[in-house]
Parts: C-alpha cells; structure tokens; sequence
C-alpha cells in the first residue's frame, strides 16, 4: 500500500525522462507548498522504503547508495538496468 508521498515521488518521476531524478524538495512542496520543511524527513523515509521495494534509487553525488546507510542531500531516480540491488558488499565509501 502506498502513501500520497509515495504517489507523488513515483509521479513526479514518471513525468521526467528516464535516468532523471528529482529532488526532495520538490516533492515535499508538492505535497505541503507552505510548510513543506515539515514533511522533508517524511519524504525521505518514504524514498527509502520505496528504494527497498526496488522502485527507485537515492543518488548521492549521481551515484546509487545504500538506502539504509546514505547520509545528506540526495536525489530520487526511477531504478535502471544496471542500478545496484544489493549493498551487502560495499566495504564503505559514498555514503557521506
């Protein structure tokens, strides 16, 4: 079952070409255009569980990081061919 903020992150992408991503800002706004500070951790909670049912990826730098473990600002993409399912053996890195 989703939740509006994951119908909004989901639709916002669907409107982008492929391999584009957007910014939580954005989706929060959409959602809350007044108090849309309120809702960013939110939103991020709801782009991780979306990235561990594999239907999107956080981008950090332009790169896919592991959901559980990326820290500061981040992007949202629609997976790709090719995108990382697994982190289990990322040894650390782009996470910060």
């Amino acid at each position: 079952m989703s939740s509006p903020i994951q119908d909004t992150i989901l639709s916002q992408l669907a409107a982008l070409p492929e391999g584009k991503s957007i910014d939580p800002m954005n989706v929060a706004k959409a959602i809350q255009p007044e108090r849309w500070q309120q809702i960013l951790g939110h939103v991020r909670t709801n782009a991780i569980e979306l990235a561990r049912e594999g239907k999107v990826v956080i981008l950090r730098h332009n790169k896919p990081v592991n959901p559980e473990k990326f820290r500061g600002v981040y992007r949202i993409r629609t997976r790709l061919e090719g995108d990382p399912i697994s982190f289990e053996e990322e040894a650390g890195g782009d996470e910060d």
